[in-house]
């Protein structure tokens, strides 16, 4: 069963996997995000550690910064970013659970929150289908990421 903690730094050498070529186009190790992360001078993002029946199995950032308004006006939004799965853990469908218990997550721990948003790439067709089968909506928004061409996504709360 997928769930959801915060961040703690015991965690880092259990989030240390390293993503094939290709998913490291898409997305961020957890290592490079939190650096980014301690770079910054907001404290608007928070990293999350997903675990899999007791076992570290991958990361993601909730991100309530500025970056969250190319996407979205709402100011109660929050931006889902660098979401990845220890390869080893991969095909067991816990990208898709992690979508499904995010929700609660945010509406346990910012209760103002009512949307999530993210962007991800065109050419990354797993995670877009994961995304809409979870209930995000893509209505043809777009932007250049660093990898090309992102859809836009977002889900109400």
């Amino acid at each position: 069963m997928v769930h959801l903690k915060f961040f703690v730094s015991e965690d880092l050498a259990g989030l240390s996997y390293v993503l094939d070529e290709v998913q490291s186009l898409y997305t961020s190790t957890a290592a490079q995000a939190i650096e980014r992360i301690e770079e910054r001078e907001d404290n608007l993002a928070f990293p999350v550690s997903v675990f899999d029946d007791g076992s570290l199995a991958g990361f993601l950032v909730l991100d309530f910064g500025a970056d969250k308004f190319d996407i979205t006006d709402n100011p109660n939004s929050v931006l889902l970013r660098s979401l990845s799965v220890n390869p080893e853990f991969q095909g067991r469908g816990i990208g898709k659970s992690v979508m499904l218990v995010i929700d609660e997550f945010i509406k346990k721990h910012f209760g103002t929150c009512d949307e999530i948003v993210l962007a991800v790439n065109q050419n990354n067709t797993h995670a877009y289908n994961i995304y809409l089968k979870t209930g995000y909506s893509y209505d043809g928004k777009m932007r250049d990421g660093r990898s090309g061409p992102q859809y836009l996504m977002y889900k109400m709360l």
